[in-house]
């Protein structure tokens, strides 16, 4: 998944290289941050968290430890009976518990962030435990849907969820609504026009706003996947925003990427990009009822047609290309016999546990690339040298590259200091 390195132009680059460049002392002292702060939150009858990083413990970092004690202070009293019933009505599957840990790793407050990563750490001890008594085998099964706007993203995916908690499933959707540019809202209109499935007991919906990240995926959708399966939860669907070559994302954190497309709408393999094409499992042609039958068929045709042309991404699937019809429920059952299968073949293969394993490795440096940009952006010799160079800069007295070289080299100097 080389796609998501390549996004990170010079300028990140430069700036990941210079902080990797810093003393070790201070990598030291971040892990051992992490880790003293995830052996101390669960006492008594939880499990004590112990470091998974090789060559950082607690007990091997003692002097460290008393400097740590400057920058982070132990968990209180109320934060500590706080995660205990995070995860305990998470566990449990609670659904209040539930979105209310989504909505702690949502969070940007430091403190939060910490105590959302605590949180998380545990609840994916207790999901690996599941693995293990499943003979080493996901529980759940992630499926990403994506789809240009008025594709029946939503019908679908409310068709095909009541299907599923009927045959005794736990289904949670995690939507991503637009956001707006000025003034940062979103409509939150998923829930709502999932309105059967919003009242499932069995469902959780939750929707979040895209706020402007690439793909409408956003920063933690990953972690409340996390969240969703250690609640139970053995279907999790990520309903995306639109569609274009930049919507990656979501193929990065899901076992399956299922590309919805409606039929009449113009010259589809033109108006589809072969980037996110190329990304499908499953290519499924909606509204095919009605009047939209026989557009439907020509559109499975040439995508089948295409997808011939195509590279195979896995030596154990072929994308296919499928109808349905939200209204109707025609060939919803057939698109989840789909699933099935293409799930069962990833799985003996061990394609599914693989991609997995490397999605984890993307996500941590996308993750590493946004919070090195922020902590370079809220720099204090950044931010004091920013305004007058962003002037020269819109003035042309200098080049963007020239200023970028010159805010690294004042963020370097300053922290090796």
């Amino acid at each position: 998944m080389p796609h998501m390195y390549h996004k990170m132009g010079r300028f990140s680059f430069s700036l990941l290289h210079h902080i990797t460049s810093l003393p070790s002392s201070l990598a030291a002292l971040s892990a051992t941050r992490i880790c003293c702060l995830h052996q101390r939150v669960f006492t008594g009858s939880h499990r004590r968290y112990q470091s998974t990083v090789p060559g950082h413990s607690c007990q091997h970092r003692r002097g460290v430890s008393t400097a740590l004690n400057q920058h982070i202070q132990d968990l209180s009293g109320p934060e500590q009976r706080l995660l205990n019933k995070l995860y305990e009505g998470l566990i449990a599957g609670q659904r209040a518990s539930l979105a209310e840990s989504i909505t702690l790793v949502e969070t940007q407050h430091p403190r939060k962030k910490e105590l959302a990563q605590v949180l998380l750490q545990r609840v994916l001890a207790y999901r690996k435990e599941q693995e293990s008594r499943n003979e080493g085998k996901p529980v759940a099964f992630r499926i990403g849907l994506s789809g240009p706007p008025g594709a029946g993203k939503s019908s679908f995916i409310e068709v095909v969820g009541k299907m599923l908690t009927g045959r005794g499933h736990k289904v949670s959707v995690l939507a991503v609504d637009p956001s707006s540019c000025t003034t940062g809202g979103s409509l939150m209109g998923d829930k709502t026009r999932m309105t059967e499935l919003s009242r499932d007991m069995n469902a959780f919906i939750r929707p979040s706003p895209a706020s402007g990240t690439l793909g409408g995926v956003t920063r933690t959708t990953n972690e409340a996947i996390v969240l969703c399966e250690g609640a139970g939860y053995d279907i999790v669907l990520v309903e995306t925003v639109g569609v274009g070559q930049s919507e990656f994302a979501v193929a990065d954190m899901v076992d399956m990427f299922v590309l919805l497309i409606p039929p009449a709408g113009g010259d589809e393999l033109q108006g589809i990009k072969r980037g996110i094409i190329e990304r499908a499992d499953l290519v499924v042609v909606t509204k095919s009822d009605g009047d939209l039958v026989v557009p439907a068929r020509r559109i499975q045709t040439e995508y089948t047609s295409a997808l011939k042309l195509l590279r195979r991404r896995s030596k154990s699937w072929n994308a296919k290309v499928v109808r349905a019809s939200s209204h109707t429920s025609e060939g919803i059952p057939e698109v989840w016999a789909k699933m099935e299968v293409y799930r069962e073949a990833m799985l003996a293969s061990g394609e599914l546990q693989g991609r997995r394993r490397a999605q984890q490795k993307v996500w941590m440096w996308s993750l590493i690339q946004e919070n090195v940009l922020s902590h370079f952006q809220n720099h204090p010799s950044v931010r004091e040298a920013l305004p007058h160079l962003e002037e020269r800069v819109t003035r042309g007295a200098i080049s963007p590259g020239l200023a970028s070289d010159l805010l690294l080299k004042a963020f370097v100097s300053s922290s090796s200091s």
